[in-house]
């Protein structure tokens, strides 16, 4: 029986869910959480941003995590210490902000909590910018990146 018997009408989202725990399915989750993981990554970059963010998520961001300079040092905190592939997040857990790291194709998704922003820290997202300078990357990406109205469109819609 294939992985994805039963899977046909759910959304990649449900999809993730479904196959995160069952071992079985692990080859199904890996491509389903990477297909939604690399969408949203992109979605989370504009070209002219990053920099403070404006609108509910500043004002959640200085509430749940001591404001821009707290997030920014967490967010780099987590992506930097994230060994091997993997991704640095904001999310949504039980309505407060936090700043977390998964390895490989692990999304908040399949760990019940909301996200509303991701950077790669798998090399192929910077290392022909950036060699083995992810340090680099990563302050480029919350310096010049960061989609703060897709953040904001995200946090609306949790």
């Amino acid at each position: 029986m294939s992985q994805a018997a039963g899977m046909a009408d759910k959304s990649i989202e449900e999809v993730i869910k479904a196959s995160y725990k069952d071992s079985s399915k692990s080859g199904l989750f890996n491509n389903a959480a990477q297909a939604w993981n690399h969408t949203f990554f992109w979605n989370s970059m504009k070209s002219g941003g990053g920099g403070v963010p404006s609108g509910a998520v500043a004002d959640k961001i200085k509430s749940d995590l001591g404001g821009y300079d707290k997030f920014k040092e967490e967010f780099k905190k987590a992506a930097t210490s994230q060994f091997g592939s993997g991704w640095a997040w904001l999310v949504l857990d039980n309505g407060t902000l936090k700043v977390v790291n998964t390895a490989n194709a692990v999304n908040p998704i399949a760990l019940g909590m909301t996200p509303l922003l991701t950077c790669d820290v798998w090399e192929h997202a910077y290392y022909l910018d950036y060699q083995n300078k992810r340090p680099d990357f990563v302050e480029a990406f919350l310096n010049n990146l960061i989609n703060w109205d897709f953040v904001n469109q995200q946090m609306a819609a949790a």
